[in-house]
């Protein structure tokens, strides 16, 4: 897939994030395409299936999908066909890349859900199978198994009620292990616990991220890093700031 993407990446076509263009995300057997038009994305498609011909392969185009993303509120209400091997290829407006979910309109609303969903999931089987260990115990299973909030430090835009409704999943979560009162602070026992609060693990994983992004030598997270006017650098040195103010 080198060859591939070597190819792809030297037609310099697609996006760009400052003076750098980026037409393709590759992880495993995952290619994600970005282009600004229609007939950029056309020609893109048409590189890897010459590609794929010239080496043997088939694309599936049952699991093949494209999405068009919202400049602000505005979007083509009408999109001319997509197709891979002349077969038009599904539209979704929204789509989980890598366990992430990507929206049409950039928005985390789903992703957070998606992760409170999974947060109650992990929490009850815990609050089942070891409701009768010593707090100790509970409390490192509960560090092991609900405190990695996947992605979270991609959240940038979202609603106040999903990122409450986490949170307080979070803190239900905590107090139905230990079997504390319902309305008992939140802040209290986690730090009567040595348990990091919601708060407190959101911004460790942002400054975290933002440390890497910012010391990678990729060209196109140094592009990122270097951006000022980028929403997710942004919201990662105000979350990461709020840290600093609250330790100083």
């Amino acid at each position: 897939m080198d060859a591939l993407i070597r190819e792809l990446s030297s037609m310099r076509v697609g996006c760009h994030i400052g003076k750098v263009c980026v037409n393709n995300n590759s992880y495993a057997d995952d290619m994600v395409l970005l282009a600004p038009s229609v007939s950029a994305l056309r020609a893109l498609l048409g590189v890897c299936e010459k590609f794929a011909v010239s080496h043997g392969l088939q694309y599936n185009t049952k699991k093949s999908q494209f999405m068009v993303f919202k400049a602000g509120s505005r979007c083509p209400s009408v999109v001319p066909p997509i197709k891979l091997y002349n077969e038009p290829l599904e539209r979704v407006y929204s789509f989980k890349y890598l366990g992430h979910i990507l929206t049409d309109s950039l928005k985390d609303d789903e992703d957070i859900e998606r992760e409170r969903r999974a947060l109650s999931v992990r929490a009850n089987m815990l609050v089942h199978r070891f409701g009768r260990c010593t707090d100790a115990v509970k409390i490192t299973l509960f560090k092991a198994y609900c405190t990695s909030f996947y992605s979270c430090s991609l959240w940038t835009n979202y609603t106040k009620k999903a990122y409450s409704a986490l949170r307080t999943q979070y803190n239900n979560a905590f107090r139905a292990l230990l079997r504390l009162p319902r309305y008992c602070s939140a802040s209290a026992m986690f730090a009567l616990a040595g348990v990091d609060s919601f708060d407190a693990i959101i911004r460790k994983k942002t400054a975290s991220l933002l440390n890497r992004v910012r010391g990678s030598g990729h060209s196109v997270l140094s592009e990122i890093a270097d951006s000022g006017d980028c929403p997710l650098i942004k919201q990662m040195i105000a979350r990461t700031m709020s840290c600093l103010i609250i330790k100083y």
